[in-house]
């Protein structure tokens, strides 16, 4: 498929600094890329509020169309906000291109990703969830101006029957996704009285990076955010101490909230596991705000009371990326020893630095997972202690 040229365009607003617009514009980047646009140029405008009919000011609106025309290959604008059903279509008349908002074009990654009956289901759902609202928008550039005699008619007929064929689609869905999630349920019931680990963490910090090394499975892993879909579990044996290790979907800022609906069922992984390991890309210069997007979703799933170890990944490129070549040995070692003493007193002592892809201090990380999960079954199930090895 062609690569589509794309503009970004964001708002800095009350609820939202420059800085962090940035930020967010360069995620925005990403997810294009994921999607297969490349974003070629990030507008934004400072504005106490989105404008209520095309989201930006008119003068803004207006040089980005005159960007659009000079090069003349560019096929959509990404907006990083949720846009409504009539700014999109407002939008797209004075631009002249397609228009979509972040929420639009995750849902695009994922129908994209989607592999299997439950997730694909998931994903038509919260995509039908999202076009709801905007269907009378959308539709306003077929209907006529003015109002009174003559304009109502074939729209509006059209309309309402679009609405009850998504409001149908929405129901049968949501009746698809019960009976698929009983299943998974009784799936889940079957797996006997093992513990439970799942990976959790913002997208593409290196989950299924860390599965594939602890499981010695071969789990997809990409550079590209939300490479994983669909929960991956696998039957892990740890010096005679047997666990399940499940990959689940990565979070992100701004996730839409259908999706986040849609996917409760992937993440009943999550809240059934019984220890949680929060995956952190220490490398990514924004790795701390990530870690609070991740802790706020756990916190609405209603797992943020279960035993977390997080593990702070990808060190051998937060080296590479923070040290100058010219910083002395014993320096490096003082500040690395540092950052460590600073998580491992705010995680009380719940943390590990490992590098995946070189696998760098995996050992330590099986001994400390080990520890932990022989800790919980000699608490639940005192009576299987064959699971445990005696030296």
């Amino acid at each position: 498929m062609q690569e589509e040229k794309a503009v970004l365009v964001g708002l800095v607003h009350k609820l939202q600094t420059e800085h962090q617009l940035k930020e967010y514009l360069d995620e925005l980047a990403f997810l294009a890329e994921t999607a297969g646009a490349k974003a070629v140029k990030k507008f934004y405008q400072k504005l106490p509020h989105p404008d209520s009919k095309t989201f930006i000011g008119k003068g803004k609106l207006e040089e980005i169309r005159q960007y659009i025309e000079r090069h003349g290959d560019i096929q959509v604008a990404i907006f990083d906000d949720e846009l409504t059903g009539s700014q999109i279509s407002n939008i797209e008349k004075i631009l002249g291109i397609k228009t979509i908002d972040r929420s639009d074009l995750i849902l695009d990654i994922f129908a994209n990703r989607a592999k299997t009956a439950q997730a694909k289901a998931q994903v038509e759902l919260a995509q039908y969830q999202y076009l709801l609202p905007r269907l009378r928008g959308m539709w306003k550039h077929l209907e006529r101006l003015g109002g009174g005699i003559g304009t109502r008619g074939p729209g509006e007929t059209e309309i309402e029957t679009d609405r009850r064929i998504v409001r149908d689609k929405i129901s049968l869905l949501r009746k698809r996704l019960v009976e698929i999630d009983k299943q998974a349920f009784t799936q889940r019931k079957d797996r006997g009285e093992f513990i439970r680990v799942a990976l959790v963490g913002y997208t593409n910090v290196g989950k299924s990076t860390i599965m594939n090394v602890l499981s010695k499975s071969e789990v997809f892993a990409e550079n590209k955010l939300f490479a994983t879909l669909d929960t991956t579990t696998r039957k892990v044996v740890f010096e005679n101490t047997p666990f399940l290790l499940s990959d689940t979907v990565g979070f992100i800022r701004k996730l839409p909230h259908h999706l986040v609906e849609s996917f409760k069922s992937t993440l009943d992984e999550v809240k059934e596991s019984d220890i949680l390991l929060h995956v952190v890309d220490i490398s990514h210069p924004q790795y701390e705000d990530q870690m609070k997007v991740v802790n706020k979703t756990l916190q609405d799933l209603g797992c943020y009371n279960k035993p977390v170890i997080t593990i702070f990944n990808k060190m051998d490129l937060y080296v590479k990326n923070t040290f100058d070549e010219w910083l002395d040995d014993g320096t490096k070692t003082q500040l690395l020893e540092e950052l460590k003493q600073r998580w491992v007193n705010e995680t009380q002592g719940n943390c590990i630095f490992i590098a995946a892809t070189e696998k760098q201090n995996i050992d330590e990380l099986r001994k400390v997972l080990t520890s932990k999960i022989r800790e919980l079954y000699r608490i639940r199930y005192p009576y299987k202690t064959e699971f445990f090895y005696q030296a």
